[in-house]
């Protein structure tokens, strides 16, 4: 049976029209969980590097239990759904990663396909993918990003073939993370579902306009705490005057 707050988050993502796109803020802990639920978006994604930074980690030097458990401080701090990026799986058996993600009451998961800056061999992620969503079943919404734009290869079929490979492998979204505005609308007409792009706060095309290139969602990644962060800093900087 699907969890009511998998089938929610799931159908944010039908029948968007080009220009309103499913935007995602990135929560780091619970208190901007809370205001972004507050300011009225209908759901979430953690940004795996946001919450690093918010526990004193490099981004991908995370414990995976301490991220499991920053996810459920968000996760219990709001009514929206939340998807959660937990890496590459932190090693974890597909039945155990989606057991612990389902525990911390994410509703969603951001799966990448590179492992220290390499990418994986599609047909091998792919098999994994299968694994994780045969242990999910409908209770989580599998967002695959494909890293080949952040791992120098600039080929807009490599990614087209990666998430063709992912989809049919049971993956709900695919995230061609970095790849340039002007590719996308390439990118939407040789993928199948949802398409996650990446937006960067104060720069570069607007969400409107991102969907508008082929946008289903669009997530920041760690941009909005790396926001705050700089805000916390001309702040402290001040005071210490």
């Amino acid at each position: 049976m699907v969890t009511a707050g998998a089938e929610r988050f799931r159908a944010l993502h039908r029948g968007r029209a080009p220009e309103d796109p499913l935007v995602l803020p990135g929560p780091w802990d619970a208190a901007s969980a809370r205001a972004f639920a507050e300011a009225g978006f209908p759901a979430l994604a953690t940004p795996s590097a946001g919450v690093a930074a918010s526990l004193g980690y490099a981004d991908g030097r995370t414990p995976a239990g301490e991220m499991f458990a920053a996810v459920a401080r968000i996760a219990r701090a709001v009514d929206v759904p939340v998807s959660a990026d937990v890496e590459g799986g932190y090693g974890l058996a597909p039945k155990e990663l989606v057991e612990r993600l389902l525990e911390a009451g994410a509703v969603g998961c951001n799966l990448e396909d590179s492992a220290d800056g390499v990418l994986k061999d599609p047909a091998e992620h792919a098999e994994w993918l299968a694994g994780v969503r045969a242990a999910a079943g409908g209770d989580l919404f599998v967002n695959a990003r494909v890293d080949t734009f952040v791992r120098g290869v600039d080929d807009p079929g490599a990614a087209i073939g990666r998430a063709a490979a992912y989809v049919a492998a049971g993956a709900d979204c695919v995230y061609p993370i970095g790849a340039p505005a002007a590719v996308l609308p390439l990118l939407r007409a040789g993928i199948q579902g949802p398409l996650n792009v990446l937006a960067r706060p104060g720069e570069g095309p607007s969400p409107a306009e991102l969907g508008g290139l082929g946008a289903t969602r669009v997530t920041f990644g760690p941009g909005l705490q790396r926001y705050a962060d700089a805000a916390v800093r001309k702040v402290a900087a001040r005071l210490a005057r």
